[in-house]
């Protein structure tokens, strides 16, 4: 199914949980806001977001872990390398059927379905 020209995918219960945990950050849904305009480097988004640059690297990693961003290393003209973040593109719906299929899956604490 597409939603807005995105691919939807199901998401396991430990997915979407990780996500939405992941989302539920204020500061991190303003990264995401953030870098739906474009890619970015660290120093510039922290500008942007008036946030400190190692606070924003936490975020910027947990959204990675989640699979929400992708980082990338570029030399810029004066050989300095940036590490550059962008949005991997994702949609999520939430209805009851879709979170009833989600928890089928969850694990338990002991890893156990």
């Amino acid at each position: 199914m597409t939603l807005g020209g995105l691919m939807e995918t199901s998401h396991s219960g430990d997915e979407l949980a990780r996500i939405l945990a992941t989302l539920a950050n204020p500061h991190r849904m303003r990264v995401i806001a953030a870098l739906a305009h474009g890619r970015n480097y660290v120093s510039a988004l922290a500008r942007e977001l008036g946030i400190s640059r190692p606070l924003l690297q936490l975020h910027l990693a947990k959204l990675e872990a989640a699979g929400l961003v992708t980082a990338a290393f570029e030399l810029s003209h004066d050989g300095k390398a940036m590490k550059y973040y962008d949005t991997v593109p994702f949609a999520v719906t939430l209805t009851p059927q879709s979170i009833a299929l989600a928890a089928r899956t969850l694990t338990t604490e002991e890893g156990q379905s």
